[in-house]
């Protein structure tokens, strides 16, 4: 008889483990589902650097908010119909891919043949990118003088070089005024209109860099050229 209960009771405690284990696995499973598998706040799959979330996919949006361009740095041509606003972080790797991936795809089909006006906003974020708002005030300042483009090509060239350093004598590379830039630049001359941007950029719904604005379409990360083609091509 001692024996017999002494099976009843191992074999209660046995459902009982069975059972717990069971609660655990099935709440760890729920957990990881809301986390994006225990992903949170980890760089997005898509190629957006985000703050606090994960876009898997990119995201559409009718009116993209109110933003202003009339005084941002762009190519192509100014009456072009589609008008594609790029928010970038100078020292965000996914921003670096585009520009070496997509940008020169959808130059070469889209800018260069008047179809596309493609600007420049700023959107660095400073809590990951220590180095994004000094690249993104340095490449203004170079824009005084006539070589914002140029001053932008060089930093996606070289992400991996930035530093104050550097980014001084870039300028002297491009044979820009130092005295003037240097100026300029520890000043902090253009950190307001930085700031609008980031606050024009956030109003449109972007949360993460490179964030783009397709005549007012949003697209969250650095997508594959067939995304941006997709865009544009709906819209002429």
């Amino acid at each position: 008889m001692e024996s017999q209960s002494n099976q009843e009771v191992y074999k209660i405690k046995k459902e009982r483990i069975w059972q717990f284990s069971t609660a655990i696995l099935a709440l760890l499973l729920i957990v990881s589902i809301f986390t994006n598998g225990f992903g949170i706040g980890k760089e997005d799959i898509t190629g957006a650097v985000v703050q606090g979330a994960n876009k898997e996919k990119p995201t559409n949006s009718g009116n993209g908010g109110s933003v202003d361009i009339s005084n941002s740095y762009f190519k192509g041509e100014e009456d072009a119909p589609v008008t594609m606003i790029e928010f970038s972080d100078f020292q965000c790797p996914f921003c670096g891919r585009f520009f070496t991936q997509t940008l020169p795809l959808i130059q070469e089909q889209y800018i260069n043949a008047g179809k596309v006006k493609f600007v420049y906003k700023d959107f660095p974020l400073e809590s990951i990118h220590p180095m994004a708002l000094p690249a993104a005030l340095a490449a203004r300042c170079a824009g005084e003088q006539g070589k914002f483009w140029e001053y932008h090509d060089m930093i996606f060239e070289n992400q991996a070089l930035l530093s104050d350093s550097i980014l001084r004598q870039w300028a002297s590379d491009l044979g820009l005024n130092t005295a003037n830039f240097n100026s300029c630049l520890d000043s902090q001359k253009y950190l307001s209109e930085i700031r609008q941007d980031l606050q024009e950029g956030e109003a449109a719904g972007v949360r993460g860099t490179p964030g783009f604005l397709v005549n007012g379409q949003l697209i969250s990360g650095a997508q594959p050229f067939s995304a941006f083609q997709q865009a544009i091509e709906s819209q002429l």
